[in-house]
Order: C-alpha cells, then sequence, then structure tokens
C-alpha cells in the first residue's frame, strides 16, 4: 500500500487539489498503457493538457530549469490520468511507482536534465508517499519530442489485481 497513514492516492489527491486532465489520445500506433501481471506500464506523456502542449520547444533554450520542472509535472498528471483510468478509476489500486523514463528535448549543452524530470518524480512522491512514490528513474536529454514538447515522461506501476 501507500506510505501516507491513513490516506490512500484518491484522498492525497483531493487534498492536495490536484486536477488531472483528460486521458491524451495515442497520436501514432500504440495504446496508452498494457497491464502485465501486476504491472501496468504507460505510454510515454508528452506536457500536453487536455489536447495542447502547454511547453514546446527546447529546454535551455526556450524554457528555463522551472517552467520545464511544470512541464514534467503535467506529463506525471498525464501518466496519472492514463493510470487511473488503467485502474478502472481509482488510483487506490497503486501500490507503487516503479520506474519513470523522462526526455527533455533540450539544448545540447543543458545539463540539469535530472532536475527538470524532478517535476514528474516529486508528483509521484505527493500522491503515493515517500515508499510507493519511490521509484528508479532515466532522464535523457533529447533533440527532438513529438509535437515539439518540452518534455515527455514514460512510466511503470505495480497495482493491486481486481478480485473476481
Amino acid at each position: 500500500m501507500t506510505s501516507w497513514p491513513g490516506e490512500s492516492p484518491e484522498s492525497r489527491i483531493r487534498t492536495l487539489d490536484i486536477e488531472l486532465p483528460r486521458v491524451p489520445k495515442p497520436i501514432a500506433n500504440f495504446v496508452p498503457w498494457r497491464v502485465v501481471g501486476d504491472l501496468v506500464f504507460l505510454a510515454g506523456q508528452i506536457c500536453e493538457w487536455n489536447g495542447e502542449v502547454l511547453y514546446a520547444g527546447k529546454v535551455g533554450s526556450d524554457h528555463a530549469l522551472e517552467p520545464a520542472q511544470r512541464a514534467a509535472r503535467v506529463c506525471g498528471l498525464n501518466l496519472l490520468a492514463a493510470l487511473r483510468e488503467c485502474c478502472e478509476g481509482s488510483l487506490d489500486r497503486v501500490t507503487a511507482c516503479i520506474r519513470l523514463g523522462g526526455f527533455v528535448n533540450c539544448t545540447p549543452e543543458y545539463a540539469h536534465v535530472p532536475q527538470v524530470v524532478n517535476g514528474a518524480s516529486d508528483l509521484m512522491h505527493q500522491v503515493f508517499g515517500p515508499v510507493a512514490g519511490a521509484h528508479v528513474r532515466t532522464a535523457v536529454g533529447v533533440a527532438s519530442l513529438p509535437q515539439r514538447a518540452a518534455v515527455e515522461v514514460e512510466g511503470i506501476f505495480r497495482i493491486q489485481p481486481l478480485v473476481a
């Protein structure tokens, strides 16, 4: 379970007044998630909100660190929206955030890629707590992302199976 005493992920979202966007529609030939056993593999989510890319362009020239972290948080919110849909409407089935992979559309010399992806990592800690929200992570600077998005994040989560 989560590590917030007496609070579920859904109650944490309410407590923190977090709004989730609509689940983005895939723009190519893939699905938003895939469940294998008790793991959910989430496709990469860019920094769009209900269909509009909020942060387009390169981190290091078009965006500084703080806006890029906000972009990564938006990616995380999209991940949570897809995860909630996968879990039939409740994040309370999530037992752990296992892994996040972050991709930052940045200038070649940009040195703060890991700090950018903290925008998504910090969100997982806020929602799932310091234990269930702890995860391994990759943060990579890239030359471009879909729709010129500044950031994209993918994830793997552990869930409780539905009881038949």
